[in-house]
């Protein structure tokens, strides 16, 4: 390389250097201005796609917005009702139609309007119908906590009463876009006051009533502007959900409610914090007066109606704001005979004015509930309370046993009425926990159809151990009744220590519902209240009846053909109506020992916490429950037999002019002599026994009243218990006949006696169960 190519390089670098510290040439080849460029180009295409994602919003925005309805005052101002109809197409009753009290904007209190607003829309008097301050406050929240905060102002809230369903499901886009379009219009027509009292006067308050004026002469019984701080803040913290903030029903739910209105308040510098701490140590029942029915029908028929608002809600529709025609089961009559009979002393004789009952109609054809009573003298000022015929939180008794034991016995194992049983010492299966009968008396060899028309203990538990609690909880769930664990001692109670919410358990409603399935020949109708619900543009929905087979025509006649002697001769003798056939069980619960030692009683006290009966004919089912709703008030023996009592009025009622059919012996049962069997089984049945069964002339009976008495000392002409021995028979007069005073041998040498099967876990008896003294039933 020679000296000038060396210089000339040299020269050439430095002009290179030269150039880079002017910055005229860059020294990464040029790489710098091409990133800029594609983050530029990037920059571009996201503004240009924002661009075009906007201009796609706005034109789905308008393709929603240019369906939207037209504004209309009427809208505006108006509520639509539902009616109820009858199951003879006459409305009972029209929710949401009561008198509405209208008030003027001008009218309209300061302090209401600084609650409402407070509350409910704090940015009301400077946004122009959508916030987008609070739609993204409140996006912010959501997706912090997980929650749904709504994003909607006042003027949305208003459009979406009068014009939208307010059903979270139906909150799609679509709807969202009409209703900020109707929200932003809606602001361009009306000012500010006029909206805020369109609000004010629309919004439902819970009890049938519309409109704040409305309420505050309904509750306290004066206008708007004569409220106190804490009355104001109440009535302004309802509309958000006026069921729950009900200051009757829900009085704690509605003082947090209230509360938080009252903070809202203090917050946006409407009260001082005095006036705050004030207002919010104020009872919730301060000022609040009796309400009136709004119609005399009304208390009648108050349990019904709430069951159903319940079943129509489950449809995904509110009944106050939809504008329904809904049509009932309601047998209005029978409702009103069923009322009377509960609430007057007319038919039926009872110990006092605290004593409930509750009941349930049910036809069994159908499923159809009839008429239905949640409870008794119920305090005129309720309405939609609590319903005590749907409630599974008390005990039915010995009515268990048809459905847990001797019913699915006769599905599974094929027993025959006439099968020997023996009511003997016995035990709680893999414990040494011992069942014993209400009189503390053991009769010996007994055949099923006697064992349930005396409502042995023993018997029953023994018949639950041979099925097995798999067996019985199916047949159970097949009747529309489920517990979270069968246990033995569900044998002879309903008590579980886990309701689930009425899911587990056993109801009136249930209870009718089973036994319907008796009466029906085995087939089961899931009850219902609701037979169509119309909408206001012309559709419907029609309930269809539910019904599916639970138990062969086998079973449902054999329990039937043994339940009409528990009304013709056994614990429910006072239950029977003269020349009418019927079948039925009694149940009577008992009190723990730890609950007699609260209560202040002996074991040998005659009292008990619940008194059931559930009967029915060919056409009907009625179940009755009786007790007090603080369940150590105890039921005195003479008043056991008051549920029979109320059943025998209301069936005797309901069976006026209809035909008394007997139900009609299917080929798959044989009768031998009194007993019944199963087609196929009968046979076998036959077959000589190996039992230990003698005939009636050494049969065996203790009558000593220890619970460790075995029955090996003879006794000479056993006889069969009379009702009077029986704690569970009624202890009033009637014109029945007791029982016959001694056992008849069956007809046919009774099966062989199989050792039951073994449970696959001992019973854990739930509440205390395993310390209860016998049921009286």
């Amino acid at each position: 390389m020679t000296t000038d190519e060396i210089g000339s390089r040299a020269a050439r670098y430095g002009r290179t250097s030269a150039s880079n510290s002017t910055g005229n040439t860059p020294s990464n080849g040029g790489k710098k201005p091409k990133k800029k460029r594609i983050f530029l180009k990037i920059f571009l295409g996201l503004v240009l796609l924002g661009v075009l994602g906007l201009l796609a919003g706005l034109g789905l925005f308008w393709s929603y917005a240019k369906d939207a309805p037209k504004l209309e005052d009427e809208k505006l101002s108006a509520t639509v009702s539902s009616k109820l109809y009858d199951a003879n197409n006459e409305v009972f009753e029209e929710l949401g139609a009561e008198k509405r009290e209208m008030i003027k904007p001008t009218d309209v209190p300061q302090l209401l309007k600084d609650a409402v607003v407070s509350v409910e829309d704090k940015r009301f008097y400077k946004h122009s119908g959508v916030d987008p301050i609070r739609i993204l406050g409140s996006a912010f929240s959501n997706f912090k906590t997980g929650g749904l905060q709504g994003g909607s102002t006042l003027t949305q809230q208003l459009i979406k009463l009068s014009y939208f369903s307010t059903k979270e499901k139906d909150q799609n886009l679509k709807r969202k876009a009409q209703e900020a379009w109707l929200a932003i219009q809606l602001e361009k027509e009306k000012s500010k006051e006029e909206i805020l009292t369109y609000y004010i006067n629309k919004v439902y308050m819970a009890n049938g009533l519309y409109g704040m004026e409305t309420a505050a002469q309904s509750y306290y019984g004066k206008p708007l502007a004569e409220l106190t701080l804490p009355q104001t803040a109440l009535l302004a913290g309802m509309p958000q959900a006026p069921n729950d903030y009900d200051p009757y029903v829900k009085p704690d739910v509605a003082k947090e409610r209230r509360d938080v209105v009252l903070y809202t308040m203090k917050e946006n510098d409407k009260i001082t914090q005095k006036e705050y701490e004030d207002a919010k140590a104020t009872p919730i029942d301060e000022g609040l007066q009796p309400l009136k029915q709004s119609n005399e029908n009304r208390k009648v028929v108050d349990n019904y109606i709430k069951e159903v608002i319940a079943e129509v809600e489950s449809l995904g529709k509110n009944p106050y704001t939809d504008g329904l025609d809904i049509h009932t089961n309601l047998d209005m009559n029978a409702q009103k005979r069923l009322y009377d009979i509960i609430n007057s002393d007319t038919y039926v004789d009872y110990p006092d004015a605290d004593f409930q009952v509750a009941s349930t109609v049910i036809d069994v054809k159908t499923g159809q509930v009839k008429a239905q009573i949640g409870g008794r003298n119920i305090p005129d000022d309720v309405q939609l309370g609590s319903n005590l015929a749907i409630e599974t939180d008390r005990d039915v008794g010995s009515t268990m046993k048809p459905i847990a034991d001797y019913g699915p016995a006769i599905e599974n194992l094929n027993y025959s009425t006439g099968r020997i049983m023996m009511d003997q010492p016995t035990t709680y299966e893999g414990t040494n926990i011992p069942v014993t009968n209400a009189d503390m008396q053991y009769y010996g060899a007994l055949t099923m159809r006697k064992a349930i028309m005396y409502s042995r203990n023993t018997t029953a538990i023994q018949t639950f151990d041979a099925v097995g609690s798999d067996k019985s909880a199916d047949f159970l769930k097949d009747l529309g009744i489920e517990f979270k664990d069968l246990v033995a001692a569900n044998a002879i109670s309903s008590n579980t220590s886990d309701l689930g919410g009425n899911k587990y358990g056993v109801s009136s409603l249930k209870l009718a519902a089973a036994y319907a399935a008796f009466a029906n020949m085995g087939v089961y109708n899931k009850p219902y209240y609701v037979s169509k619900v119309v909408y206001q543009d012309g559709s419907e929905d029609v309930t269809e009846t539910e019904s599916k087979r639970a138990m062969k025509d086998s079973t449902a006649y054999m329990m039937t053909d043994m339940l009409k002697d528990v009304i013709s001769g056994g614990t429910a003798f006072n239950a029977g109506v003269p020349g009418l056939i019927q079948a039925g069980k009694t149940g009577t619960a008992n009190y723990t020992e730890d609950d007699l030692a609260k209560i202040g009683a002996s074991a040998s006290s005659s009292i008990a916490p619940d008194s059931t009966f559930v009967g029915y004919t060919p056409h009907y089912a009625v179940s009755v429950w009786t007790g007090y709703k603080q369940r150590l008030t105890p039921i005195p023996y003479e008043y056991w037999g008051t549920a029979s009592d109320v059943y025998r009025e209301m069936m005797t009622y309901l069976s006026e002019g209809v035909s008394t059919d007997d139900w009609v012996m299917p080929d798959s049962v044989i009768r031998s002599g009194s007993e019944l069997y199963v087609k196929g089984a009968y046979e076998e049945q036959l077959l000589p026994s190996n039992s230990g069964y003698e005939s009636s002339s050494s049969w065996e009976n203790p009558v000593s009243s220890d619970p460790g008495t075995t029955s090996s000392s003879t006794v000479p002409s056993q006889t069969e218990p009379s009702v009077s021995q029986s704690s569970e028979a009624p202890a009033t007069s009637t014109q029945q006949t007791e029982p016959s005073s001694s056992i008849t041998p069956p007809e046919v040498t009774p099966p062989s006696s199989d050792p039951p099967e073994e449970s696959s876990t001992p019973p854990v008896v739930q509440n205390n169960s395993a310390r209860r003294r016998p049921s009286p039933d």
